[in-house]
Formats: C-alpha cells, sequence, structure tokens
C-alpha cells in the first residue's frame, strides 16, 4: 500500500507487524549531556525475521538509534527521554545491555571492536559469556560459526589485532551469533573494506536471515548494498526518519537515486543545488 507523506514523496506504508514485530521503536527522543538532542520522534519497526535498512549519512543519527535499543547510551551520557522500544512485546528501555542480550538482542558496533590481543576464537567465545547451556552447546554453534566464516577457521588461532578489516568483520559478527541471538543490530559493516568483501559479509548476513531466523536492523551510508538485501528500509536525516518503504520502492524514489545512490534526473546540472532545493521544499517541510 502506498502512502503519501507530509513531504510530498510516494512512500510505501510500514507493513502492519503488530503481532509479528520482534522490535518497535515509538516516537523516540534522545538528548546526549542532557541537553543535545539528538533523535526527534524516531519510529520503526521490524518484523521477526526480517532484514531492515537504516540508511542516513554519517551524523544522521544511525548509530544512536541502536545504542538507544541496545541501552549502550548510558555510557556516553545519552539518554532515552521520550517514547518507548519494544522487544519481542516488552519494554526494554531499562533493561542492561546484558539483560538484553540475554532475551535474544545484540549489537555488532562500528569499527568491529574485536579484542586484539585475543585470538579470533577466543574472540568468539567471549560472545557465549550469557550463556548457561553448556560446553557442548558452545562448541556446536562454534563449528556454525566456522561453517558461515570457513574464513575465521583458517585463522582461529591468530591474533585478531592482526587480521584483516574483513576477518574482523566476521569476527564481530560471530561473536555475536554466539550469543544466540534472534535479532542483530549491525551497525556500518561495509565500513573500511573492498567491494568484494561487503558483498561477502552481506551474503552470509542474507543466508543468517534465511537459515537461522535471526532478524536484522542494519545500519548503514551504503544505501546501494543494503536495499538490495533488506525487505524495508528507513532514512534519518538530522535525527528524523524523512522515508521510509518497502526496499524495491526506495531503490526506484528519484530522491533517493538522486541523494544516496548517486544519480541525477535529467537537466539536472547541480546536485548540490537541486539536493539543497529538495531537502527544504520537500524532504523537510
Amino acid at each position: 500500500m502506498t502512502a503519501t507523506g507530509k513531504n510530498g514523496v510516494g512512500e510505501t506504508s510500514a507493513p502492519d507487524t503488530a503481532t509479528d514485530a520482534i522490535l518497535s521503536v515509538n516516537n523516540i527522543e534522545v538528548i546526549y549531556n542532557h541537553v543535545i538532542l539528538v533523535l526527534k520522534g524516531v519510529s520503526l519497526t521490524v518484523p521477526r525475521g526480517g532484514i531492515v535498512a537504516l540508511l542516513g549519512a554519517n551524523g544522521a543519527g544511525k548509530t544512536t538509534t541502536l545504542k538507544a535499543i541496545s541501552n549502550l547510551l548510558h555510557a556516553e551520557r545519552g539518554l532515552v527521554t521520550k517514547g518507548n522500544i519494544q522487544f519481542e512485546g516488552e519494554r526494554v528501555e531499562a533493561l542492561s545491555p546484558n539483560d538484553l542480550v540475554r532475551r535474544g538482542c545484540i549489537q555488532v558496533m562500528e569499527g568491529r571492536h574485536c579484542f586484539g590481543h585475543l585470538t579470533v576464537e577466543e574472540n568468539l567465545l567471549t560472545g557465549a559469556f550469557t550463556r548457561r547451556d553448556g560446553a557442548a552447546g558452545i562448541k556446536r554453534d562454534l563449528e556454525m560459526v566456522y561453517g558461515y566464516f570457513p574464513r575465521l577457521r583458517e585463522r582461529r588461532s591468530s591474533q585478531a589485532g592482526y587480521t584483516s578489516g574483513g576477518e574482523q568483520q566476521m569476527t564481530a559478527i560471530g561473536r555475536a551469533l554466539m550469543s544466540r541471538p534472534k535479532m542483530i543490530l549491525l551497525d556500518e559493516p561495509s565500513m573500511g573494506l573492498a567491494p568484494q568483501l561487503v558483498e561477502e559479509i552481506f551474503e552470509i548476513v542474507r543466508k543468517l536471515n534465511e537459515e537461522q531466523g535471526v532478524s536484522f536492523l542494519l545500519a548503514e551510508q551504503n544505501t546501494n548494498i543494503a536495499l538490495r538485501y533488506a525487505k524495508y528500509g528507513y532514512i534519518l536525516e538530522s535525527g528524523r526518519i524523512v522515508l521510509d518503504g518497502d526496499a524495491k520502492a526506495l531503490r526506484e524514489n528519484e530522491d533517493v537515486k538522486e541523494f544516496y545512490l548517486g544519480v541525477g534526473g535529467e537537466g539536472r546540472r547541480s546536485f548540490k543545488n537541486v539536493k539543497h532545493y529538495k531537502r527544504r521544499k520537500r524532504w523537510l517541510a
């Protein structure tokens, strides 16, 4: 179903996920240091078993949104001051990050953040620290991770700090898988990686979604690849959701093509001038 937002752009309305949403973010505001308003009325939904993209330029608020969901804002003097966040139908703003991981929601941070002095396998095993199902289950899931990331099996005894960026990203995702997540918040997985490695990472995300049933919320600047793998997308700008819709509809949207995919319309000579005009007259009206 298609709706027209206040910006005048034709949008595909969000699916009815009242009964199958694994994550619902409802009109949240985030303030840093008690004075800096970073997110303003952000709402989004991730269906169970879905892949949803959260798109936007650097500084748009993507990472802050993920940290609000995973309850990591307090470490940076951030606070959700309005709205609520529900995971599997229950509000989770008051939970600790550990408790949220135990419930099945975990974030893979931007920049990987592997433990450089530990081996790849030791990094993977740290992801199982919340589990209480014994060594056999952990060993079985470690083999599952190596099945998805055969390169990590080859590097299992190498110090993570001496592996490539792609291998560290694989390690970070594999470490998250060791917690047996129902949902992964994946922050900028393409950052600093060669295009071939980016494709490999996203293919693994697709397989994990289809074969393991893991839901994903992907925060990405690489709009092109994110919309190829996601089913639905939200676009953030200056801390607000300015557009959302089915991934296919967003790929075909002229504003998205011009702003984020680098495809200009006919007769447009100045990208900067058109972008400025459209933001004022259509996106932020």
